[in-house]
């Protein structure tokens, strides 16, 4: 993609906004009940950082994840924290029909007034088995998700004259709807509605450019977004240095080839030799999947980030940190936060 942002400026980092997406996983070892407890503790350090927003995604039926009761789990780390934007990153909306995703959200938007994000994504994010559990009898798939889409906006906006089927909570709520991806489908949806759009570059970056370039280009104002806005998933771990780094990184490469293998399970502890280990298929895999991820001390987080922001234009990055030890994880994205903020007043 063509782009005006020079590829070592540091310039390009001042006015982006760092946020957080939490796949609230369950540690070898660990419990359920640890991982949300964590996960309360992470957003409460994100927001003192000032890091923009803090999400969840929607995942079922996966012993790694905690996060499945995204609509709970926002409520309960909304009610922990007092100004950073709490939502959905995302809510996998051919799970769900639209009035129970606008009264859950509305009621949260009630709870914490301006503070609430509606991301909504297309696939269903869980295999075919617990789809059908979660969506039992009902008809809808994913290429109705245009028209629920729509619907989840009348249902948020301000009820009309006339309206038979009005969403209590969540009429006139207005909670903000982003639109997540890893294709062009939602690219160009979000862009006919005029809705921020966050791109799902921490796991699927092929399309990242060409989404995001699609994205502009057909992008149409709307009554809640005057110009584009775009965030990226960014994998993302710090630490004093790089070899430390790389050895607290083993942790999401062992996530990742078990993913790419079938073989998902709890967040492992780092292991020493891990990448060496592997094979060069096994190396492919996880490299295509992770290319966009930044891994380093300080000085190689900022350089990373700057890349990132000068190929994307981003207005937002949203890191996944899967970090092993939780003191460890938060840590980490302070050092980013810093690498940003130095980069920011260094330009």
């Amino acid at each position: 993609m063509d782009t005006s942002f020079p590829d070592d400026s540091a310039d390009v980092l001042k006015n982006v906004r760092l946020s957080l997406l939490d796949l609230v996983a369950v540690r070898e070892g660990g419990t359920v009940a640890e991982a949300l407890k964590i996960a309360l503790e992470t957003a409460r350090h994100v927001e003192s950082l000032g890091y923009t927003r803090y999400w969840m995604a929607e995942h079922h039926n996966m012993e790694g994840i905690a996060s499945s009761a995204t609509a709970v789990l926002i409520g309960h780390v909304a009610g922990g924290t007092s100004t950073i934007r709490v939502g959905s990153g995302g809510v996998m909306l051919p799970n769900h029909a639209p009035l129970v995703v606008a009264e859950a959200f509305g009621t949260l938007a009630e709870l914490y007034p301006g503070r609430i994000d509606l991301g909504l994504g297309r696939a269903p994010g869980t295999d075919p088995n617990t789809m059908r559990a979660l969506r039992r009898d009902r008809t809808e798939t994913v290429d109705d998700f245009p028209a629920d889409v729509a619907e989840l906006q009348r249902l948020l906006a301000p009820a009309v004259p006339g309206q038979r089927l009005i969403a209590t909570p969540g009429a006139g709520t207005e909670v903000p709807i982003w639109l997540l991806g890893s294709s062009l489908f939602s690219a160009q949806l979000a862009a006919e509605r005029g809705l921020p759009y966050a791109f799902a570059s921490h796991f699927a970056p092929r399309y990242l450019l060409q989404a995001i370039e699609l994205y502009r280009a057909r992008f149409k104002p709307s009554a809640t977004l005057a110009e584009p806005y775009v965030a990226i998933g960014v994998p993302m771990i710090a630490a004093p240095t790089d070899e430390e780094a790389e050895l607290l990184a083993t942790s999401t490469y062992r996530r990742v080839l078990g993913i790419l293998t079938g073989q998902r399970g709890k967040l492992g502890a780092p292991v020493p030799g891990f990448v060496q280990g592997l094979s060069a298929q096994e190396r492919a895999g996880i490299s295509d999947f992770l290319a966009l991820a930044v891994v380093g001390g300080p000085e190689t987080v900022r350089a990373g980030l700057q890349s990132i922001v000068a190929q994307t234009g981003a207005d937002e990055l949203i890191f996944v940190s899967d970090v092993f030890d939780p003191q460890l994880r938060l840590r980490s994205l302070e050092i980013a936060a810093q690498a940003v903020r130095s980069a920011a007043v260094a330009a």
